[in-house]
């Protein structure tokens, strides 16, 4: 007997990818970095926890982002979990060419030099171990080193290409 595809099935394309994923909901993160002196960042849903022993996390980042420069040289980087309060944070750090670091974005130099953001459910600081290679994009491998679990909110959501918040 010979398999046939599904029914609707399609080949697989970065369309198909895309169209994919819109349908599964990710929690929302900002990633941060300092890079010659300057604080650099963007907003994330492929954070992923990877270890306990030691506590990884990993996430992945476009080679042409315009954020991999800095995440492709830095030793550390910030690491924030962002509450329904802070869909505007996450828009502005998904946007080209957005002022990132400018009013009303609230931030502070925290441990390894590496902006820390306000505001968040929480944040780690973690040490990169490693870039490792993924088609068009890097997977990034990180040890926390410090962190923040301790803010107060629910999770903000992305989902179907809007950021969203829990339903009761």
């Amino acid at each position: 007997m010979t398999a046939s595809p599904a029914i609707g099935a399609r080949t697989a394309t970065p369309d198909l990818l895309r169209s994919v994923f819109r349908r599964h909901a990710a929690g929302v993160a900002v990633i941060t970095a300092s890079h010659d002196g300057r604080p650099v960042g963007f907003t994330a849903t492929s954070l992923t926890s990877v270890s306990a022993e030691p506590p990884m996390i990993s996430f992945g980042i476009g080679t042409g982002a315009s954020s991999w420069p800095a995440i492709s040289e830095a030793g550390h980087i910030g690491v924030h979990i962002l509450g329904e309060h802070q869909q505007e944070l996450a828009a502005t750090f998904a946007r080209s060419g957005a002022d990132r670091f400018g009013a009303p974005t609230e931030w502070h130099e925290g441990p390894e030099g590496v902006p820390v953001l306000g505001s968040t459910l929480a944040w780690m600081v973690c040490r990169i171990v490693a870039r490792v290679p993924a088609g068009d994009h890097r997977l990034v491998l990180a040890e926390a080193v410090a962190g923040d679990p301790t803010g107060e909110g629910r999770p903000l959501l992305y989902h179907h290409g809007r950021f969203n918040a829990l339903r009761d």
